[in-house]
């Protein structure tokens, strides 16, 4: 899923990143915040939990693990298992904070809200993989940036930015929708699909391959053009054990798209991934 980002894009990778990318966020990425005034007793909104930084309905601190297997690095046509330990609280339903950052609401107006947010970019190793070797490292950056979301029933619409500094110094946005809505008192199925667009900065740091890489590495020269990046779909199933425990799980597949798919450094379009977490309500 992943150009490793904590706040958005879903991006996340390494013990706490990776719930950024695909469950979180990743990218997630990618945060839905779709919370509910209703009371369930057993069963949770998940429009806050897990890696896009979800809510259970009444839940304002959760902590809890489990594992994901991903790509070794955007691109890539291998898998990792990797463990994710993760804790998430929520405060006054306006500051949420969680391994991908914090998002604080700054507008709420019926079914609109605008937020403002602070993640991070993990960046990207060499040694990820065998294929990356000569490329050289992209270091890690914070990001900051806007979501906008409007909320129809159990659909969110929604479209978020976030400008990375230090790192790629790149800069991406996404569109898409969420979907959660519960189908017993103890089961919520959600879904999503949104897609990605990133500036020459992100595009070329990630995807593109300079003189001087393609020397080191044995890669044809590229060069990454801002525009389209990916594209992404998810299934999520979110089970709520007894009052306390919660079970979620998801299955996510990217596609790249644009000159990312078209990137030497790339050996794979379809980047599929899947998340298994339980979960604690203090």
């Amino acid at each position: 899923m992943f150009a490793k980002t904590g706040s958005a894009t879903l991006a996340f990778k390494a013990p706490l990143a990776v719930m950024a990318v695909s469950f979180w966020g990743c990218s997630g990425a990618l945060a839905a915040d779709t919370s509910s005034g209703e009371q369930l007793t057993a069963v949770p909104d998940p429009s806050r939990f897990g890696r896009i930084g979800e809510k259970l309905a009444e839940w304002h601190v959760v902590a809890g693990g489990g594992a994901m297997i991903e790509p070794e690095y955007e691109g890539s046509d291998k898998f990792k298992v990797t463990p994710v330990p993760f804790v998430s609280a929520t405060l006054f339903d306006t500051l949420t904070i969680d391994p991908t950052g914090a998002t604080l609401a700054v507008v709420e107006r019926d079914a609109f809200e605008l937020s403002a947010r602070l993640g991070y970019e993990l960046g990207r190793q060499e040694d990820d993989s065998d294929h990356l070797r000569g490329m050289g490292d992209i270091d890690f950056g914070a990001t900051v940036g806007a979501k906008a979301a409007v909320q129809l029933g159990p659909v969110e619409l929604f479209a978020l930015v976030d400008k990375t500094i230090g790192g790629s110094e790149g800069l991406v946005g996404r569109v898409g929708l969420e979907v959660a809505q519960p189908v017993s008192e103890r089961l919520v199925l959600g879904a999503s699909a949104s897609a990605v667009v990133a500036d020459e900065n992100h595009m070329q740091a990630y995807f593109g391959v300079s003189a001087e890489q393609a020397t080191r590495s044995g890669l044809a020269h590229f060069d990454a053009s801002a525009g389209l990046k990916r594209a992404d779909f998810s299934l999520s199933a979110t089970y709520s054990i007894n009052q306390n425990w919660i079970v979620r799980g998801e299955a996510q597949l990217g596609v790249l798209l644009g000159d990312a798919a078209d990137s030497p450094v790339v050996l794979e379009k379809l980047q599929p991934s899947a998340m298994l977490l339980v979960g604690y309500k203090f």
